[in-house]
């Protein structure tokens, strides 16, 4: 396993799920709920970044590996599955888009590793609505995470809001990546 500073970066990420989801169960007399909010958005946020940062580090230094490929998508499907469960726990996502958005993202994990093992890795590549999506994510998890109103802004609907577009992208870019693997699919099916 190669060590180096984005790699670090995405192992950060992997480290602040737990410390998110945390943030909501320690005892009541530590934080009130909107330090706890305050708190778990701004570990949220710099989790997000560190996602943005080490693939540009990478690519800037040249210190891209199989492994940080392996290990990026991973720490960030794990950032959205951990906070969307605690975001259902806390009655603030309906859990039928978390289901939506975290089935989504195991669904293409696996068919993006079947694809890599077949080597067809290029047929499911990250593609724009992809990124769409996952900014979308990005964006409206911090403000469910906060939950409170900001400068008389009603964070919370805006978030839920941008959820249920990121929803709609996740099955849209799911049929997607599907439709672009099913020949392959087919073929391979058919070989059996």
């Amino acid at each position: 396993m190669p060590l180096n500073i984005p790699i670090l970066l995405t192992w950060l990420r992997v480290a602040l799920i737990p410390l998110v989801v945390g943030l909501f169960y320690l005892p009541v007399d530590w934080m009130t709920l909107p330090e706890r909010n305050l708190a778990a958005t701004a570990v949220f946020i710099v989790a997000a970044i560190t996602d943005w940062f080490d693939g540009f580090l990478a690519r800037r230094w040249n210190e891209t590996s199989a492994f940080g490929a392996f290990l990026d998508p991973v720490a960030d499907k794990l950032m959205v599955a951990g906070a969307l469960l605690v975001l259902v726990q806390l009655d603030r996502v309906d859990a039928i888009i978390a289901g939506i958005i975290i089935g989504r993202e195991i669904t293409i994990s696996a068919l993006r590793e079947w694809m890599a093992q077949i080597g067809a890795t290029r047929s499911v590549a990250v593609s724009s609505i992809g990124k769409i999506k996952t900014a979308a994510q990005m964006t409206a998890i911090p403000m469910l995470l906060f939950h409170d109103r900001l400068f008389g802004i009603d964070i919370h609907f805006w978030g839920e809001y941008l959820l249920w577009v990121a929803g709609v992208l996740t099955v849209w870019s799911m049929f997607y990546y599907l439709r672009r693997a099913w020949p392959l699919i087919k073929e391979k099916a058919g070989a059996i």
